[in-house]
C-alpha cells in the first residue's frame, strides 16, 4: 500500500483485510478491534469497533437455573456470537483518513481468498488439531479440510472461495456489502441454525466509534491508547504512573527489585480494572482518576519493597467524591503518519463456527463480559457491574494498541495479542524503549513476565527471572510462579533518526527491516 502511494491508514487497513484471510486464527471479518492513530498534522483519534451484545442479550444468558455459569455457553456457542465490528470500522477509518480506494485496499485480500496462498506449516497444524472443534459445524469442517476431509497439508494452495466472495461484496458495495444484503442473510441464518442472537436489526444497527484516545505522559514520553471499552491504556498508563518515581534503569532490567516493583503495580491496576472499567456509553468508568498521577501515588503509597502485597488484601482503590489470541499491526510512514492496529475473535478462532457460504469465522467476544459477578472469564480475569452483559454494549477488552511520542513526533508504535498479558506485554515493551534504552529488536524480543492480581501468579518466560531473582522475589513474600512459553507478539516499529525499523516479535516470525 506504501509503494502505491498511500498512507499508513492505508497500509493499516490492507492489514486488517489481509490477516482475515491468512490468518485466520485472529485475523477477522467477524470480529472486532481497536486503532489508535496519529495523524501527519499531529491530530490523535482512535476508531472503536469492538463487537456489541445483540439487542436479544440479556444479564443471566450465560448462567442455569441455579444461577452458575454453564460451561462452554459464553465461548463455543452461538450464543458467544457478538454483533463484528471489524467491517465497519476498517472502512470508516479508510473513508476518513486514508488516501487510496476500497478496491485498492481491499485487492490483496481478495486476491489471497480467491486465488490461494501456500499454507503454512504451523497453519497446517492448528487446522488439523482443531479438527474435532471444527466437526459440529460444516462450513468450519469444509473450509479447514480438503474436499475429501482429509487433512490440509503445508505447502498446498489453500483458496477460500466463499471468503472471496464475502470480500468482493464489500470491495463492490462497502458496509452494506457486508452488514446488508447477501453477506448478512448468510450470517443471520447461521444465527437460526444454532440459536444465535445476531439479527438483521443488529447488523444494521452496528456503528463503530470514534473516541478521544486516553493519553498520560512517562519520563518525557507522550503515551497515547486506547480508551475504554478497551482497559489497556488506562491501565498501561496508570501502571507508567506507578512507576515513574522509581529508577527502573538503576534498578536493573529482570532484577528482583524490578520484577516486585512491576508485579506490585500490575496487582493494583488489574484490581481497578475489575472494579471500575467497562463500556463508557453504558457505564461511568472514572478514567480521568484512574489515569491521573496523584491517584497512582495515592495507590501506589503502600507498596513495600521489601515484601509482596497478598491479592486477596488488595481491593480495587477509591478516591474522594467529585475499567491470548489477537493480532496487531503497527505501522509508520515517512510523512509522520502512525497507526497503532489490535483486532481479534477472542479466543483462537473465536466460536470456531464459520458462516456457511460467507467464508469468515464469528468471534466469541460475549465470554467478555462479567457472565457472573466476580466469576473469571477463559483469561482468568474478573468483573463486575461495570462489565455485566447490556443490550447494544460493548463488552471489555485488554487490547493495548499504543502510540509512544517524543515532542510530539511518533517514535514507537506497538501492541500486541495475549488476552489478559497484553497489557503487560505494551508495558514492558514501553519501559524497555524508555528506561532500559534498548533498540526496538531486543526491545520486542526480551523475555517478559505476568501478574493479573487474580490468579496471584507471575507468570514468566524462560530467561525473564533468574533462579536467585526466584528465590530473592519468594523470600519477599510472591507465590504462584508458574515458567510459560510465549507471552504476546508484540509487532513494533520504531523510529530512529530518519530511519522507520519494524520489529516483528521472534515469538511467531522472526525478523527486522529497516525503511
Amino acid at each position: 500500500m506504501l509503494r502505491l502511494g498511500g498512507n499508513a491508514i492505508d497500509a493499516a487497513v490492507a492489514m486488517g483485510f489481509a490477516l482475515a484471510v491468512t490468518y485466520p486464527s485472529a485475523g477477522n471479518l467477524g470480529g472486532g478491534g481497536f486503532m489508535v492513530i496519529r495523524l501527519a498534522g499531529g491530530e490523535l483519534v482512535a476508531n472503536d469497533h469492538r463487537e456489541k451484545a445483540p439487542m436479544k442479550a440479556h444479564r443471566d444468558m450465560f448462567l442455569d437455573e441455579g444461577g452458575e455459569v454453564v460451561d462452554g455457553l459464553s465461548t463455543a456457542s452461538h450464543l458467544a456470537v457478538g454483533v463484528p465490528g471489524s467491517v465497519d470500522g476498517l472502512l470508516g477509518v479508510l473513508e476518513r483518513h486514508g488516501t487510496l480506494s476500497r478496491q485498492e485496499v481491499i485487492a490483496p485480500a481478495l486476491a489471497l481468498a480467491r486465488d490461494g496462498f501456500p499454507l503454512p506449516a504451523d497453519l497446517a497444524g492448528q487446522f488439523d488439531r482443531l479438527r474435532g472443534r471444527f466437526e459440529s459445524y460444516p462450513a468450519s469442517l469444509a473450509k479447514f479440510t480438503r474436499d475429501d476431509g482429509n487433512p490440509l497439508v503445508a505447502g498446498e494452495v489453500f483458496r477460500q472461495p466463499d471468503l472471496a466472495a464475502t470480500l468482493a461484496r464489500i470491495a463492490d458495495h462497502g458496509r452494506a456489502g457486508f452488514y446488508e444484503g447477501t453477506t448478512a442473510d448468510l450470517l443471520v441464518a447461521e444465527m437460526g441454525r444454532g440459536g444465535g442472537l445476531v439479527s438483521h436489526e443488529d447488523l444494521a444497527a452496528y456503528r463503530s466509534v470514534w473516541r478521544e484516545p486516553v493519553r498520560g505522559t512517562y519520563r518525557g514520553h507522550q503515551v497515547v491508547s486506547m480508551p475504554p471499552p478497551s482497559s489497556g491504556g488506562a491501565l498501561l498508563i496508570q501502571i507508567l504512573n506507578m512507576l515513574e518515581p522509581y529508577d527502573l534503569a538503576a534498578l536493573g532490567r529482570g532484577s528482583p527489585a524490578t520484577v516486585h516493583l512491576m508485579v506490585e503495580a500490575e496487582r493494583r491496576a488489574y484490581a481497578d480494572r475489575a472494579e471500575y472499567l467497562g463500556d463508557t456509553d453504558f457505564y461511568e468508568v472514572p478514567l480521568g482518576r484512574l489515569i491521573d498521577k496523584d491517584y497512582a501515588r495515592r495507590r501506589f503509597a503502600d507498596f513495600d519493597p521489601d515484601g509482596a502485597s497478598r491479592s486477596e488484601d488488595v481491593g480495587a482503590g477509591t478516591w474522594p467524591s467529585e475499567s491470548p489470541e489477537t493480532t496487531h499491526v503497527s505501522v509508520m510512514d515517512g510523512d509522520g503518519n502512525a497507526v497503532a492496529y489490535t483486532t481479534t475473535l477472542n479466543l483462537g478462532y473465536g466460536s470456531k463456527i464459520v458462516v456457511t457460504g460467507a467464508g469468515f469465522l464469528l468471534n466469541n467476544e460475549m465470554d467478555d463480559f462479567s457472565s457472573k459477578p466476580n466469576t473469571a472469564n477463559s483469561f482468568g480475569l474478573i468483573g463486575g457491574e461495570a462489565n455485566a452483559i447490556e443490550p447494544g454494549k460493548r463488552m471489555l477488552s485488554s487490547m493495548t494498541p499504543t502510540l509512544v511520542l517524543q515532542d510530539g513526533e511518533p517514535v514507537l508504535v506497538t501492541g500486541s495479542p495475549g488476552g489478559s498479558t497484553i497489557i503487560t506485554t505494551v508495558l514492558q515493551v514501553v519501559t524497555n524503549v524508555v528506561d532500559h534504552g534498548l533498540d526496538v529488536a531486543t526491545a520486542v524480543a526480551a523475555p517478559r513476565f505476568h501478574h493479573q492480581w487474580r490468579p496471584n501468579q507471575i507468570r514468566y518466560e524462560p530467561g525473564a527471572i533468574t533462579a536467585d531473582a526466584l528465590a530473592d522475589l519468594a523470600r519477599m513474600g510472591h507465590v504462584g510462579f508458574a515458567q510459560t512459553a510465549g507471552l504476546g507478539d508484540a509487532n513494533s516499529v520504531m523510529r530512529v533518526d530518519e530511519e522507520l525499523i519494524a520489529r516483528s516479535d521472534p515469538r511467531n516470525a522472526g525478523g527486522a527491516a529497516a525503511f
